[in-house]
């Protein structure tokens, strides 16, 4: 549903999502009622159905909402950087610095994960982070900077260590985002080994 807002509108949707989002996190999507957000608001069924049909359609925009959000957080750290290894290394770093900024999103983005009604709108940003992120792994490896692989299975790789490592050590442990980042940026740009067996096992390969 599309309305066009006035300023005040803007905000009075605004805090529908955000009281919503809060509740969806701390109570669950399944328990939270349409009853539950109007009334911790303090306003009528009418305003909340003015601005969504349905709680399905409002959990539906606030994932689209934080999709867009942690992707313009992307773009704009990586923007000035030149060195494609250095944008994939920034890239990571904004994306978990989200996540742990927006732990109730990042419990909703999980959460949709696991529902079938939801799970289309997660893959299809996931779909989108892929594609962002690709360009940037054929540049290091066209500059001689990433090893000559499949990008796309690097790029899924990277994106896959990245959310891992985010959910793990931030949203499950607790642990500042900068050491996930860190870890997550360490093992996608150098892997396990360390530089000594690296290279020994590429003295064993050019033999």
């Amino acid at each position: 549903m599309t309305r066009r807002l006035t300023a005040r509108g803007q905000r009075r949707r605004q805090e529908l999502v955000e009281f919503a989002a809060d509740q969806f996190a701390s109570k669950g999507y399944h328990p939270t009622s349409v009853a539950d957000i109007v009334d911790g608001l303090g306003v009528g069924k009418g305003v909340f159905y003015w601005y969504f049909e349905s709680k399905e359609e409002l959990f539906r925009q606030i994932l689209a909402e934080a999709q867009r959000d942690l992707r313009r957080v992307q773009r704009h750290a990586i923007a000035d950087e030149p060195d494609p290894v250095r944008r994939i290394e920034a890239g990571i770093g904004a994306s978990v610095e989200w996540l742990d900024r927006n732990r109730r999103l990042f419990v909703l983005l999980e959460f949709a994960r696991t529902e079938e009604r939801f799970a289309p709108l997660i893959r299809m940003g996931e779909e989108q982070a892929v594609a962002d992120a690709l360009p940037h792994v054929k540049a290091g490896i066209d500059a001689g900077l990433i090893r000559r692989e499949d990008p796309l299975v690097l790029t899924q790789a990277i994106l896959g260590v990245t959310g891992h490592l985010a959910r793990v050590l931030v949203l499950e442990e607790g642990r500042p985002a900068a050491e996930a980042a860190r870890a997550a940026a360490a093992f996608c740009l150098e892997g396990v080994l360390s530089p000594a067996s690296a290279r020994r096992r590429l003295a064993r390969e050019a033999d």
